[in-house]
């Protein structure tokens, strides 16, 4: 049985670590190759984009796939399409691996958008010193924001267009609560921005940001396919696929819909 996880993120490197070892499965890992230096998931590794839909669907059928999990970025919405359409052409089950959003909970300000644009929209009447935690490929979305000095956190620096007054800290997750008192009293930051990306890597700053009473500016996550089953952690993800390898799945297989 060959299984393909579109992954990037820390849940397809656990699933990938799961999955390792176990008899007549074959577990292919596809990184989109953002980042130059990512953190490989162990077993066969491919980076690199399919080519849209039409590529997807032609390596799904040319690599005999059985099963794929769409364990990218809660904010990597074209891919989750993408992958469901491929899924539908090429007649593979599909599952979606998504790590639950935040939530807010007592002491929290927050202020949720619907784009990065949005969020930048608000940022003038909530702070003037901004820790931007939304990655290097939204910064465009606050160039014109010549008024505000930011902080932009990414794993790798960022091109341009960028906010003028910026400071860009290279880093990775995870994170510890200690770490992000400290750089939000470092840096004086008044307002943080943050993507509803989830898990547990990156939250420590909800929680520090709380307890210094500071606004957050929250982008909610892009619409996803509706007809995709989706589990929130990789334990179940590989549950799924086991079920298949030895052909315990209950009823019939469930493909996404075709797709317009």
């Amino acid at each position: 049985m060959h299984v393909l996880i579109l992954g990037g993120t820390a849940e397809a490197r656990r699933l990938a670590e799961l999955l390792r070892g176990t008899p007549d499965l074959q577990v292919t890992s596809s990184l989109a190759g953002r980042v130059s230096a990512p953190r490989l998931p162990p077993g066969e590794v491919r980076v690199g984009g399919f080519g849209g839909v039409h590529g997807l669907t032609a390596w799904l059928r040319e690599h005999a796939v059985d099963a794929v999990v769409d364990a990218t970025h809660p904010f990597a919405g074209t891919m989750g399409f993408h992958a469901a359409q491929a899924a539908a052409s090429a007649r593979v089950p599909l599952l979606a691996l998504r790590r639950p959003g935040w939530a807010p909970v007592e002491g929290d300000r927050w202020h949720e958008a619907n784009s990065l644009a949005e969020a930048a929209a608000l940022l003038p009447t909530l702070g003037r010193r901004v820790f931007l935690t939304t990655g290097r490929m939204g910064l465009a979305a606050f160039a014109g924001l010549d008024g505000l000095w930011f902080l932009a956190r990414s794993v790798e620096a960022p091109e341009p267009p960028c906010p003028p007054l910026m400071e860009v800290l290279l880093d990775r997750g995870p994170f510890t609560l200690g770490g992000e008192r400290e750089l939000l009293r470092r840096h004086r930051v008044d307002v943080l921005v943050t993507k509803d990306s989830g898990g547990a890597a990156t939250a420590p700053k909800l929680t520090a940001a709380r307890e210094a009473g500071l606004p957050v500016v929250v982008v909610r996550r892009p619409p996803a396919p509706a007809d995709v089953p989706v589990v929130p952690d990789p334990q179940e993800a590989a549950r799924w696929i086991e079920a298949r390898l030895h052909r315990r799945a209950p009823g019939p297989e469930r493909f996404p819909p075709e797709f317009p």
